[in-house]
């Protein structure tokens, strides 16, 4: 095989592939090293089978509340053996596409662990792929990894990560989240529609807590009428096997409180993987964990570069890809195509909720006057028809521009609507040229209009605000 390139990207998860790619389409002689599936976390044991297994216990809950629609469905059940097929289904079709696309790009996917060494190059252990590489530029990417915190009994057996929960074979029957972020309530929905006795423990004051507040409000209230305990504001102390099941101890109001269940799964976000990147003598700048960059992504090694959940900021599939991009067009000589700054942020649960911009109280924090705009989806006939719970559509302008800052939206297909909001506040567009393009009726979209017009006081399917 070929070893010298011009781009060598270690890791082929969505920043490194899509860098790959992008690499590739600019005229780059362009290799991916990558130990296990292409993917990476992503689409094999994050956001795709995460996101099927949303839809297919969605379903399974929809069809049992089917008569509120008139249709009467009788003996209704599941086979989680087969729904774990179909999540499987998804990933193999999406990582064979990622595969096919390498090859018709010309890119050298090498089936193996890369470790940047001292002297730039980049080596290969063992195996069909031994030896030793180089390249003008190496970019990392090798993602993240579940991270636990410092409880006593975490390494208890049916303490779970992500990743080991989605390894069972079977539904569990009761199930403690440690931790509410979007991990964690993503989870809380799925084994909940499928029969879970599921309990959340969060520390912060609400789940999702880095989310607008009235969306995370409304989706403690969602998720507490589907079932799902939920503690807030608590510490968790220790957890301990007891016979079959798990003891979760933790204390809430001053009072120590002890949950049994069958696993628990610790959610509580994700660390950098760096595990067997860096050779010897290699000692990149590091500050907690996270590979240290400039504006340009450069590292402080020269010629090698850093994407992903292994720098400082969110830690999102989509960013890391437009980081990827971004970096190899200027790399290529060319500008950036995507504004990095606005990241959109969603949680797949139902209903769906999306961010972008600035909230509320960011605006207040930060000392902008702002005009809002909100519209409740009890009110759009297409949230009616499918009988969505507590939804809104809300839009933080500027109080003199009217340049739109921000949107949130709780309510169905918000993770697909929310990207209009990206493109309006990626281009300081106002709230009267996104009026300007007519909405179909009836649709979800229509709530994005109603909310743009209610900056003014004139939504016209709201009652007048109050003067």
């Amino acid at each position: 095989m070929e070893t010298n390139f011009d781009v060598i990207v270690i890791g082929a998860g969505p920043g490194g592939y899509v860098a790959a790619l992008k690499a590739a389409k600019l005229g780059f002689k362009t290799a991916v090293m990558e130990e296990r599936r292409v993917g990476g976390t992503c689409l094999n044991r994050g956001c795709i089978p995460a996101k099927a297994m949303i839809h297919a216990s969605s379903l399974y809950r929809e069809i049992k509340e089917a008569e509120a629609y008139g249709i009467t469905a009788s003996g209704v059940s599941y086979d989680y053996g087969k729904i774990l097929a179909y999540k499987q289904d998804v990933i193999d079709k999406l990582c064979q596409g990622v595969e096919h696309l390498f090859k018709t790009n010309s890119i050298s996917y090498i089936n193996a662990k890369g470790t940047l060494e001292k002297d730039g190059s980049v080596t290969v252990a063992d195996g069909e792929y031994k030896g030793s590489y180089k390249a003008k530029h190496i970019v990392l990417a090798t993602g993240s990894k579940p991270s636990l915190i410092p409880v006593p009994g975490l390494d208890s057996e049916g303490v779970l990560t992500s990743d080991e929960l989605f390894k069972l074979e079977e539904v569990p029957q009761s199930l403690v989240i440690i931790g509410g972020g979007v991990i964690g309530v993503e989870f809380a929905s799925v084994f909940a529609a499928l029969g879970t006795k599921v309990t959340i423990l969060e520390a912060l004051a609400n789940v999702v807590a880095n989310m607008d507040k009235d969306i995370s409000q409304n989706l403690k209230l969602i998720l507490k009428k589907r079932g799902i305990d939920i503690h807030t504001s608590v510490s968790v102390g220790k957890v301990e096997r007891d016979g079959g099941s798990l003891v979760c101890t933790y204390t809430e109001k001053e009072k120590e409180v002890k949950i049994a269940s069958q696993y628990v799964l610790c959610a509580v976000g994700r660390i950098p993987n760096t595990e067997g990147l860096f050779g010897e003598g290699v000692s990149l700048e590091m500050e907690r964990g996270r590979v240290v960059v400039d504006e340009h992504f450069k590292t402080s090694m020269d010629n090698v570069y850093a994407i992903g959940d292994l720098i400082k900021g969110m830690q999102l599939a989509h960013l890391a890809s437009a980081q990827g991009i971004c970096l190899i067009e200027e790399l290529a000589g060319h500008k950036r195509s995507i504004d990095l700054n606005i990241v959109p942020g969603c949680v797949y649960t139902d209903p769906e909720i999306g961010s972008v911009g600035i909230t509320e109280a960011d605006a207040k924090e930060k000392g902008i006057e702002v005009s809002i705009g909100k519209f409740m989806m009890s009110a759009n006939g297409k949230s009616l028809i499918s009988k969505e719970e507590r939804g809104f559509v809300k839009v933080v302008a500027d109080k003199n521009s009217k340049v739109i800052l921000g949107a949130q939206m709780m309510c169905a297909r918000a993770t697909d609507m929310i990207g209009e909001f990206a493109t309006a506040v990626a281009n300081k567009l106002t709230v009267d040229q996104l009026l300007k393009g007519m909405r179909a009726h009836p649709t979800y979209n229509e709530a994005v209009g109603e909310a743009l017009e209610d900056v003014f006081g004139e939504s016209i399917h709201s009652a007048p605000k109050k003067k």
